[in-house]
């Protein structure tokens, strides 16, 4: 019934937005899928009946009107109420054979023509190997092969690492990565590469490049001063020689040239309903997060306040109805091991004090994204010490609570990881993932096809 009920909801929804004439109708796609886009904060009210088109005069046209109205009335209700009955989806294919290389850390985007376009980091290892690129492959819309690798970016002699992509309100693609100078994530440099289409069978056409540098000011370190006093940070035992934790990363945080290096991407930006966008950036070096925030369409960027707790980076954004953003970080602080969160009222500029969920995390990267149905859906490593054990899980009370879950991975006793998940949801309202997979065989990406039916019908 609950699932019924909000099937019916879109039902109405949709078809007076039919008749207002605000949906184009070319084929029957409710959702407008991906990660990039929020969708309607507020329920549209179901209308009384079918009525005469505003500024249109009565005639014998009217009834063709009606007609027509209620043919795509009708169009739309099967179409849903076949999606509320749907069938279980679940597959999984690795993009590419397992191998010697390491691959790691990739995203995900669907392209507006359809086809899905995949990135990871691949090399000889990560910030320490001179020989790390960015590599990506396409799947084609209606297929099930993903084509050979292509190369993605490169600077040579320095590891290139952490890709991010994005398809932006104008349907521009990006692609927002770190180059990691002197082999230390601290000194990483963060740049991003557009093209005008994300069309294309192989590697997109670039059209522009650049480096987003922040300047986190003053204000940085008077934040997490404040934070660390709300959260009553204890750092144990401690000497002048070994200052706490704590008065380390104040004194750190006073110096410009730190703030403003080694702020690195990992999860897909948000896009607010003002057009604002929200690209998550964290720092080992500080063991926190913040927003890269940009108005104008990514063509330039300012730093919000911190995200400050005890390790919260990696930070994962979503949007509630209210407007409040809740982000989702991965722990990388001290026990227990769970995944941390933030809120911010002012859509992304300042944030409360991360604080643990009742999720755990081995400090692995998670991702949550909203839903076309409105309930949100996290994925991630729910353990506390290994990353073998990969799940969904569905929150239907805007990431309160997580009381629908489902294990995507098994955990067992066979030294297999999966970890670093990258999730979408597609026009088709299909759930996609990509994730990275060690096992005995090498290391590979691996795609993943659910839905939520499948989530909800019970452990595999």
């Amino acid at each position: 019934m609950w699932r019924q009920g909000r099937a019916a909801a879109a039902v109405f929804s949709y078809s007076e937005n039919i008749l207002r004439g605000n949906v184009r109708v070319g084929s029957v796609r409710c959702f407008r899928g991906g990660r990039h886009l929020v969708p309607s904060e507020s329920a549209t009210e179901p209308s009384a009946g079918i009525t005469q088109n505003v500024g249109e005069s009565p005639g014998d046209n009217s009834v063709v009107r009606l007609t027509r109205s209620f043919l795509l009335y009708s169009t739309v209700v099967a179409a849903v109420c076949s999606s509320a009955a749907a069938e279980p989806v679940f597959r999984t294919a690795d993009i590419f054979p397992p191998g010697g290389k390491h691959v790691h850390s990739s995203s995900l985007v669907e392209c507006p023509g359809g086809s899905l376009l995949a990135c990871w980091f691949h090399g000889s290892g990560e910030r320490r190997a001179n020989d790390v690129v960015i590599q990506g492959a396409r799947l084609p819309a209606g297929h099930r092969q993903w084509t050979a690798p292509f190369l993605m970016a490169d600077t040579p002699g320095l590891p290139d690492c952490n890709p991010v992509l994005f398809v932006d309100r104008h349907e521009r693609l990006w692609m927002f990565w770190i180059v990691v100078v002197a082999n230390r994530w601290e000194c990483s440099q963060l740049k991003y590469r557009r093209a005008d289409s994300a069309a294309g069978p192989a590697a997109p056409s670039w059209s522009w490049q650049d480096v987003i540098v922040l300047r986190p000011g003053d204000r940085f370190r008077q934040v997490m001063k404040q934070r660390f006093e709300e959260l009553e940070v204890d750092d144990g035992m401690w000497a002048e020689y070994a200052p706490p934790y704590h008065r380390m990363l104040l004194d750190a945080a006073a110096d410009p040239y730190r703030r403003q290096t080694g702020w690195m991407t990992r999860i897909h930006p948000l896009t607010l309903p003002g057009g604002r966008i929200l690209l998550p950036l964290y720092s080992d070096g500080f063991n926190a997060s913040l927003m890269a925030v940009s108005d104008d369409d990514g063509v330039t960027w300012t730093a919000s306040d911190p995200i400050i707790g005890l390790g919260p980076i990696q930070p994962t954004v979503v949007r509630r109805n209210d407007g409040t953003l809740v982000a989702f970080c991965r722990d990388s602080g001290d026990r227990p091991a769970r995944v941390l969160t933030a809120q911010s009222a002012d859509d992304g500029f300042s944030w409360s004090a991360a604080v643990d969920t009742d999720i755990p995390n081995p400090g692995s990267s998670l991702e949550v994204i909203r839903l076309a149905d409105g309930r949100w859906l996290m994925v991630a490593n729910d353990t506390e010490d290994r990353r073998n054990r990969l799940t969904v899980l569905l929150s239907d009370d805007g990431g309160a609570t997580w009381p629908v879950r489902r294990q995507v991975e098994p955990a067992d006793a066979g030294g297999r990881s999966f970890s670093y998940p990258s999730v979408i949801q597609t026009r088709d309202g299909l759930v996609h993932l990509t994730y990275s997979r060690t096992d005995d065989t090498g290391r590979c990406i691996r795609h993943c096809v659910l839905n939520t039916e499948w989530i909800e019908n019970g452990q595999r």
